[in-house]
């Protein structure tokens, strides 16, 4: 009975939470042609049943295997930064709240090494005002339409240990995820692109910065064109591995 009232009260709270807005998956589909890191093995789903039973009745299950980090996924800060939090350790208002995205589609096009500068943040900011405190950071650099074509996307189709040199997307320039960490208060931060950190980043350092701080990260985050510059929320849930670095993520947002 606790567990039944506990879902109907779950229920009751979507209508309201959803009100008149628009609800928008910001979530890439995990199938067999879901983006990875190219030294991470895939999604694969195994079909353990699916048909009629010798009881007369319709079953279906299966199972599935994937790595943390491909897909829409979370990098807990744990996944760059030692002893800070692990996926199932994040606060949950961190994950859930208002929310920006910063746009920057014009210089990823020119440039697919671009790395977002403070200046873009400066950009926003003359646009919006000051970047309110506790805030959820979306970056748009459009490569979201290249998704799943991985060569379109990250710069290579190549797996493997020698595919990474290859890599080229957008990411945020270190020096940006310390301006961020010293002058402003995020609560999380994500984008459109395979990693926080640009392509032919070796040091990983945007990571390194924000995950010291206990900063999460959303990568590979879908469907930014659909969001404005400020005013709605998001609802990003990860699954909640006991120790893990990161995982699958199921990410909305809420445009009123």
């Amino acid at each position: 009975m606790k567990i039944l009232f506990s879902a109907l009260l779950l229920l009751a709270t979507i209508p309201a939470w959803a009100g008149d807005a628009r609800i928008i998956d910001l979530t890439h589909s995990f199938d067999a042609e879901t983006v990875y890191w190219p030294t991470a093995s895939g999604f694969e789903l195994d079909i353990d049943f699916r048909g009629m039973t010798e009881a007369g009745f319709y079953y279906e299950a299966n199972s599935f295997r994937s790595a943390e980090h491909g897909g829409t996924h979370l990098d807990a800060p744990s996944h760059f930064a030692e002893g800070r939090q692990h996926a199932d350790e994040i606060p949950l208002e961190r994950l859930i709240g208002p929310a920006v995205v910063v746009d920057v589609t014009s210089q990823a096009a020119a440039d697919r090494d671009y790395q977002v500068s403070v200046e873009d943040f400066e950009s926003w900011e003359a646009d919006h005002g000051k970047l309110p405190d506790d805030i959820i950071v979306l970056i748009h650099t459009g490569f979201g339409r290249f998704w799943p074509d991985r060569e379109a996307y990250m710069g290579t189709a190549e797996r493997g240990a020698g595919a990474v040199a290859k890599l080229h997307f957008p990411g945020l320039h270190p020096d940006t995820a310390r301006w961020l960490v010293e002058n402003r208060s995020i609560n999380a931060i994500g984008l459109d692109t395979p990693s926080i950190d640009f392509g032919q980043s070796t040091g990983f350092k945007a990571h390194r910065i924000l995950m010291e701080q206990n900063i999460p990260a959303f990568e590979n985050v879908a469907n930014l064109d659909q969001l404005p510059g400020k005013g709605f929320e998001v609802i990003a849930l990860p699954m909640k591995i006991s120790g893990g670095s990161g995982g699958p993520l199921r990410i909305v947002a809420r445009v009123p």
